[in-house]
């Protein structure tokens, strides 16, 4: 077994700290060889690479992805706004129609 040990600094003003706090997790053989191959490729430790996907920084992607979905969400609520301003308006378009209906035949009766 291969025991991968990355000391990591984190800045606090202008000394550095040390993370000293350790955290084990289980996992099958297939997934700790999946997270070494996904540090290897990003160029990072194991470690690093589950603190950095874990404390979810949001990236170039993930930002463009919420600035448009804050954008889609307005657009739904506009247009939902629209539709119920159109149905109110056909609703009143009906009930006049309806009304006239009513007084034209009332007038062909008389």
């Amino acid at each position: 077994m291969v025991y991968e040990h990355v000391y990591a600094h984190i800045r606090a003003g202008q000394r550095l700290k040390m993370k000293t706090a350790r955290v084990q997790v289980l996992t099958t053989p297939a997934f700790r060889d999946w997270l070494r191959k996904e540090a290897r490729k990003a160029g990072i430790s194991v470690g690093e690479l589950v603190r950095t996907r874990c404390e979810q920084r949001v990236g170039d992607e993930e930002a463009a992805l919420a600035e448009l979905t804050a954008l889609l969400r307005k657009e739904v609520a506009a247009t939902r706004a629209a539709v119920r301003r159109n149905l109110d308006e056909t609703r009143a378009i009906l009930r006049d129609l309806r009304a006239r209906r009513k007084t034209d035949l009332a007038e062909d009766r008389a």
